[in-house]
């Protein structure tokens, strides 16, 4: 393997996309003294510069949507309107930081003898290390606020996945940011993301990835008290009680793991379904997702892609073993490319690796449950506590369950994770921080108190 070249390749087809320098920890040094002497400048600008120089930058982004879009598509495999949203998130999500600018600000406190006032202060540095799953949307939720609040990013992207991350850096150029001031640097995380993890003048990191390497990134940052933000793994619960709008949740459930091949956090990947309509459910939810599309990615019928690589298709294929029946399972390309069919299993142990571990492919589970007792007790029997959905009519019952299921987001009567004006974030070991919504900005300040006494 050359550590000096990413090497890209199209996931549907297994063809060599591009081959891309990577960048050393000396290159990495040189990049954050660059970005240190931009943010100093950058600081300086009135906040109505700053969010009209932004908002060039999401017109920028929304005149390259096809581009970033076909980007998309060859280097992850993500279907072309999947594609198009990401690159529309994108955008959007710099627009909505560029309100928030001129809208940080801090508090006046009441204390005796003076004035006492609040300030949020840019932190400086921020290095965000980007996964492959979405590239361009989760690069952006870092990007995009630590920008706003007066910060300097150094973006790493995913080995697989650069070039979009170097399309949006041209972008940014282009609408008139300083130089310096948001630079893309691709490289392995053992190198390229360890360099910046490290790096004493980089003062957030922002990860978005698996909880084994989170854990490491927040070990290391301990080093020098460096602020973390993890959005890590998931095994989001699907709860289906017998009052819910049967036809409807299983039409539903087939793409709320199916969705980028399920390579999601937030995939549904555990259907549990309250036992006196479980056979019921079955019944509709095994066709739904044996028709599920597989194949082309620009092909306007598909409806599900390829794997990101050869690696993950096997780890996917680890959990579909003999002793875990298989109640529906759908059909894939065969041939070139890193395909792998939807699959549903049912496994007789709850505590199965396919019920537990975060398999980040096509793959769910389902598993039946007595009571609202017994579907929390299934719901949070997981270390992980990312998304989840609940079904039912009962109001109540929505209620009571939402407030009981340990994790970050949920939704009732559908499957919605991510607004990028809504908190997003997980419990336990899905991650640590929060995300996107009224107070992203501020995640990327520190808050300063300043007191002027009036006493003479």
């Amino acid at each position: 393997m050359n550590e000096d070249v990413l090497r890209v390749l199209n996931p549907a087809t297994e063809d060599l996309v591009a081959e891309i320098p990577t960048t050393s920890p000396e290159q990495v040094d040189a990049a954050v003294e660059r970005a240190v002497k931009a943010q100093e400048s950058w600081v300086s600008f009135a906040p109505g510069d700053r969010a009209r120089l932004l908002r060039r930058f999401a017109d920028g982004v929304d005149a390259a949507v096809e581009e970033l879009a076909e980007l998309e598509v060859t280097e992850a495999g993500h279907t072309l309107g999947n594609a198009r949203w990401e690159a529309g998130n994108a955008r959007d999500l710099l627009e909505y930081a560029a309100g928030g600018i001129e809208r940080l600000m801090g508090r006046q406190i009441p204390v005796a003898g003076g004035l006492d006032v609040t300030f949020h202060e840019p932190i400086g540095v921020v290095g965000v290390i980007a996964p492959w799953n979405f590239p361009m949307p989760i690069a952006a939720w870092g990007v995009a606020p630590a920008l706003a609040a007066g910060n300097a990013v150094l973006l790493k992207p995913a080995e697989t996945t650069p070039l979009t991350a170097l399309k949006l850096e041209r972008i940014a150029l282009d609408a008139g940011l300083p130089e310096g001031l948001f630079q893309v640097l691709p490289g392995h995380g053992r190198t390229t993301g360890q360099a910046i993890v490290d790096h004493p003048g980089v003062r957030k990191i922002v990860f978005t990835g698996s909880t084994a390497v989170g854990k490491q990134i927040m070990a290391r940052c301990s080093a020098n008290l460096k602020r973390v933000t993890l959005e890590l793994g998931g095994k989001s619960p699907n709860i289906v009680f017998a009052d819910a709008d049967l036809a409807r949740a299983a039409a539903s459930a087939p793409m709320a793991f199916l969705d980028n091949s399920g390579q999601d956090c937030c995939a549904r990947t555990r259907i549990l379904v309250q036992r006196e309509v479980y056979d019921d459910f079955l019944a509709l939810v095994a066709p739904a997702i044996e028709a599920v599309r597989v194949g082309d990615p620009r092909d306007a019928a598909t409806e599900m892609g390829p794997l990101i690589s050869a690696v993950q298709r096997e780890r996917v294929r680890s959990y579909l073993t003999e002793d875990v029946p298989v109640l529906a399972q759908g059909e894939a390309p065969e041939g070139p490319g890193f395909w792998q069919a939807p699959t549903l299993l049912a496994p007789t142990n709850p505590g199965s690796r396919a019920a537990t571990e975060e398999i980040f492919g096509p793959v769910a589970v389902v598993l039946p449950f007595t009571d609202e007792a017994d579907a929390l007790r299934l719901a949070n029997a997981t270390r992980y506590g990312l998304s989840g959905s609940l079904w039912t009519r009962d109001i109540g019952r929505a209620l009571r369950m939402a407030r009981g299921v340990n994790a970050g987001n949920l939704s009732v009567n559908s499957h919605s994770s991510v607004r990028y004006w809504t908190p997003f974030g997980g419990f336990g070991e899905s991650g640590l921080g929060r995300e996107l919504g009224p107070d992203a900005l501020a995640h990327f300040t520190e808050t300063k108190n300043v007191f002027i006494s009036t006493e003479e």
